[in-house]
């Protein structure tokens, strides 16, 4: 039989069993293709509420679906290195948003930039929960590096004085999970905006709507 497309989970010959290039330096041209897998999959996931078909992942990457498939051997390896690299980003944007802009400021495009995360993962909400379920995504994990991350912000705050001081890092984590858990379903962007609006003035020493007269 002639051989088509591969299929998921692997085509033929493919070792789901190892990582991609186990043993071996990566080459400059694979890792720029396996950073180009992940940015197309993470704009298809955020774009689409249903799974997103590989090979038009390996299209909008400009590369074959046997290159995707020699980085990623599964849709789950694709799915969890999309979530790691989105991970990284929302904590480690946190310190570099502080850089740039006073705490109070920091603090809601952060709360932004949290918002595009969980948008990201809407087409691949299925594959996740088996990552979590099976314990190869640590949620106490996520959940603490969020956790550190808004700490950050909300700590600079408070020493500026624009930033309340008595509020705890995990309370204001479970706030943010909040917002998204109640909205998960019918949420418009508008509404987002608004709940993420209504978290940062309770987080402020002067919220919207409360100055003295």
């Amino acid at each position: 039989m002639t051989a088509s497309t591969p299929r998921e989970p692997a085509p033929t010959g493919a070792r789901a069993d190892l990582p991609a290039g186990a043993g071996r330096p990566v080459r400059a041209d694979a890792r720029r293709n396996r950073d180009k897998l992940i940015d197309a999959a993470r704009a298809a996931f955020a774009a689409s509420d249903d799974p997103v078909a590989l090979e038009a992942i390996a299209r909008a990457a400009g590369v074959g679906i046997g290159t995707l498939y020699r980085n990623f051997p599964t849709r789950e390896a694709l799915v969890e290195a999309v979530y790691a690299a989105e991970l990284d980003d929302v904590v480690t944007s946190a310190p570099a948003l502080l850089d740039a802009f006073p705490p109070e400021v920091a603090l809601r495009a952060w709360l932004d930039r949290y918002a595009a995360f969980v948008a990201t993962k809407r087409g691949m909400l299925d594959t996740l929960r088996a990552g979590f379920s099976s314990g190869r995504i640590a949620t106490a994990a996520t959940r603490e590096r969020f956790t550190g991350a808004l700490g950050t912000l909300l700590t600079a705050g408070a020493r500026t004085g624009a930033l309340r001081a008595d509020v705890a890092p995990e309370d204001a984590t479970l706030m943010l999970l909040g917002v998204f858990l109640a909205t998960a379903d019918d949420a418009t962007p508008d509404q987002t905006t608004r709940l993420l609006d209504l978290l940062a003035d309770a987080l402020s020493t002067a919220p919207k709507g409360h100055e003295p007269a």
